[in-house]
């Protein structure tokens, strides 16, 4: 079954050409110039990925993957006219899994879009193993099928993009895992030198969510220079 994907940029030029490159690759499209449209499809139509322009005459699309991350797990890339650090921090708070700063090349728009929905198939497969689908130690425990994430007992509100990084980082407990493995085993994409910025702050929010010091952490522990590492 062909993704569904979703398009939402007032900038109809970009939008239709975006829709383009996505048709070629037969993706099927829901395209919308305003968030308010948008916000209505989210809720009445399946969808595998969003793809939202930061700037919005009516509701911006910090506020819209908000409301994705509210019921929703599909990945999320944001778009930003503005090379600025605060809008990608911002998005990736927010609960979006990538960003790509205008004018960019369709084409990388395009892989990074592939690179998405592989890691989100992937972590969400039906092939895996029963046994393989849960880990449980030292009170955390993650649950493949359910993609929920309890420390605890009380559960944690992740991003699929933070849950992959817990998840990978768990299946491989008691070893570094690099900061370039992580990022293309997460993120499925080459790894290039500001990669290690959105490992960083994916790592810094599910401290923050796991309430894990990262002076004295209990769970993530960083080894500098190298990757970052949960202990057996």
């Amino acid at each position: 079954m062909a993704a569904n994907i979703l398009i939402v940029d007032d900038e109809q030029a970009i939008a239709d050409l975006v829709e383009v490159y996505l048709k070629n690759e037969n993706y099927n499209v829901l395209k919308f110039y305003d968030g308010k449209d948008a916000l209505n499809c989210i809720e009445s139509e399946r969808l595998d990925l969003a793809i939202l322009d930061v700037m919005l005459p009516d509701v911006d699309g910090f506020s819209i993957c908000q409301q994705i991350r509210e019921k929703h797990n599909f990945p999320v890339i944001m778009l930003t006219a503005k090379e600025e650090e605060i809008d990608k921090i911002t998005g990736l708070t927010l609960g979006a899994d990538d960003y790509i700063t205008k004018p960019f090349r369709p084409l990388e728009l395009i892989a990074r879009v592939k690179a998405q929905l592989r890691r989100f198939t992937k972590y969400n497969s039906s092939e895996r193993n029963q046994e393989e689908r849960l880990i449980a130690f030292s009170g955390l425990v993650l649950d493949m099928d359910t993609h929920e994430c309890t420390l605890n007992e009380k559960r944690l509100s992740l991003t699929p993009t933070e849950f992959s990084i817990l998840w990978v980082l768990c299946s491989n407990r008691g070893r570094v895992v690099s900061s370039e493995e992580l990022f293309q085993e997460v993120w499925g994409d080459k790894y290039f030198s500001n990669s290690n910025n959105t490992v960083m702050v994916h790592i810094r929010h599910l401290r923050e969510k796991m309430q894990d010091s990262a002076e004295h952490p209990k769970y993530v522990k960083t080894v500098w220079g190298v990757g970052y590492k949960i202990e057996e």
